[in-house]
């Protein structure tokens, strides 16, 4: 499957909108999920881009950049790795063998935008002193602009090449290394569902997990179904909390209600 020009400019704008948003208005910064699932709308397969992006949301899962320190950009990965996974039709696992070369690269990326961005804000701070106020406004608008073309000129690279490249990548792949991407990529989920059941008090309310496990596994309801019990559940316990009084406490050790 080749991209259209449309498909292209559409799948660069999702990556350039995405950055731009991590450091404006914030709607949608660093869920992997949401470009995962717009990619994939795209090229055709949403089910294949909410797929790709929640397991790459799992695999950020943990990461986080404290203190200016640069991360791998997983949302950049759900966006290659869909249009891969879309156009070679060799599934996740060929989307995941590109795509997270690239995730890496975004540190790289990430370490360029602050260098460049220590400069504007060191040539911002000086025409204020001048007093300059407007050229100092000007200048702040470049830096979000910036950072979007950080991810957008890699995504628009890999779009461009298009799958006969990118095929030819994969096919010079050896097959223990695509296997072992297939392996992770069934079991990162699981691993950050793990990672998400730390921080829940499971001590307390392991019941409802148990419930949550036999709806699903046994009786194959929705995803949806499950959240509406859950909801109702969490509605009960917290007029049960309201009426001890016990709500809004946090206890040092974590995420309790007591």
């Amino acid at each position: 499957m080749e991209l259209s020009a449309i498909q292209i400019i559409l799948i660069t704008l999702i990556a350039y909108l995405k950055m731009t948003d991590t450091v404006t208005t914030q709607l949608f910064a660093f869920n992997t999920i949401v470009v995962g699932w717009l990619t994939g709308l795209v090229v055709g397969d949403p089910m294949t881009g909410l797929s790709i992006g929640a397991t790459m949301q799992l695999m950020s899962m943990g990461v986080v950049a404290v203190g200016g320190s640069s991360m791998p950009d997983y949302p950049i990965a759900a966006i290659i790795a869909t249009t891969i996974a879309v156009t070679t039709g060799k599934g996740m696992e060929a989307g995941l063998a590109i795509g997270l070369p690239v995730a890496m690269l975004g540190v790289n990326f990430d370490v360029i935008y602050k260098i460049f961005n220590g400069f504007l804000a060191r040539k911002e701070t000086s025409l204020i002193e001048e007093g300059k106020f407007q050229k100092a406004l000007n200048l702040i608008k470049i830096s979000p602009i910036f950072y979007g073309l950080c991810s957008a000129i890699p995504v628009f690279v890999c779009c461009v090449a298009g799958a006969p490249v990118v095929n030819a990548i994969l096919d010079f792949m050896p097959e223990w290394f695509t296997t072992g991407l297939s392996i992770a990529g069934g079991v990162l989920p699981g691993v950050g569902m793990a990672m998400l059941l730390m921080y829940m008090p499971l001590n307390k309310y392991w019941s409802f997990l148990l419930v949550g496990f036999v709806l699903a596994a046994y009786l194959n309801v929705s995803v949806l179904g499950i959240a509406m019990v859950g909801l109702a559940a969490a509605y009960e316990v917290y007029k049960k909390q309201m009426n001890s009084g016990t709500v809004g406490t946090v206890a040092a050790g974590g995420l309790e209600d007591e």
